[in-house]
């Protein structure tokens, strides 16, 4: 069964709007990346259980937050970091999940990130630490320029830090800024297996804007349905970017959105996949 989610704040800043618009799609569930102009990682847990009150008066609800934990460099200061990341564990926790998107970091100025490893792994370790100490997991996206932006980098972590606590997300578009085929170079060169949540968006190379699913280079028919005979079971996150892309956020607009949820159930119909 897959479970669709998404990031609600692509279709407007207020709580409401973003619910009455999932809801007149059939999306049930938002990750939470913000609300009110407000990023998740700056809220309150208080602020998070209000806006979850709210969401279960609609019967809505959180699967996992977005947050932008490990969207800096190497040279930024991590102990704060770590810090934000605790707060993030508390913000999840108000929302009602234990889930917490997070990245693997930038490079220094003029810097190769690959070079960096050793400082990216130590960072990365304290921070599953701090995840299993708070019974948190933390979702790795592969995100464009990070050290886990290509599929080498993502297996190198998710291998090397084996954690229960530490798990990996499936962004096809992410890919394809990279130059990577994602499901010939990504999906059946290891990622199947170290794949636990989707983020769902298509890109056309050198397109300022993402596509429906399946109308870009992603690959992701082919990456469905290869999921689909190996049982796959979990949450696709629609991430539409279709108006807009930036570093921490995207935009869509209601009606772009309702074009991304229906370019994803088709694709779920074709490979016979059950959604809700």
């Amino acid at each position: 069964m897959i479970t669709i989610s998404a990031f609600a704040d692509e279709i407007a800043p207020d709580l409401k709007t973003q619910m009455d618009v999932c809801e007149a799609n059939g999306v049930r569930c938002i990750d939470v990346r913000g609300i009110d102009g407000t990023n998740v990682s700056k809220m309150t847990a208080e602020q998070a259980g209000e806006y979850k009150r709210q969401m279960d008066d609609r019967g809505f609800r959180v699967p996992c937050i977005g947050s932008p934990i490990g969207k800096i460099t190497i040279d930024d200061d991590f102990t704060e970091h770590l810090e934000l990341l605790k707060h993030c564990f508390e913000v999840a926790r108000g929302f009602g999940t234990n889930l917490i998107r997070m990245f693997s970091f930038y490079p220094s100025p003029g810097k190769n990130i690959a070079e960096q490893r050793d400082a990216v792994m130590d960072r990365m370790r304290r921070m599953v630490e701090a995840a299993e100490q708070a019974d948190c997991i933390l979702m790795h996206e592969n995100e464009k320029a990070i050290y886990g932006a290509r599929p080498d980098g993502v297996k190198d972590l998710l291998t090397g830090i084996e954690s229960d606590h530490f798990k990996g997300i499936f962004d096809p578009a992410n890919y394809v800024e990279e130059g990577v085929a994602p499901y010939d170079d990504g999906w059946t060169k290891g990622l199947a297996e170290l794949t636990d949540y989707f983020h769902i968006k298509d890109k056309v190379p050198g397109a300022e804007t993402c596509v429906p699913a399946g109308e870009g280079s992603g690959q992701i028919p082919e990456t469905f349905a290869d999921a689909k005979k190996r049982g796959f079971s979990g949450v696709m996150t629609l991430e539409p970017h279709m108006k807009a892309a930036g570093q921490f956020s995207g935009f869509s607009g209601p009606d772009l959105f309702a074009k991304a949820v229906a370019g994803l159930k088709r694709l779920l119909d074709e490979v016979g996949f059950e959604y809700e």
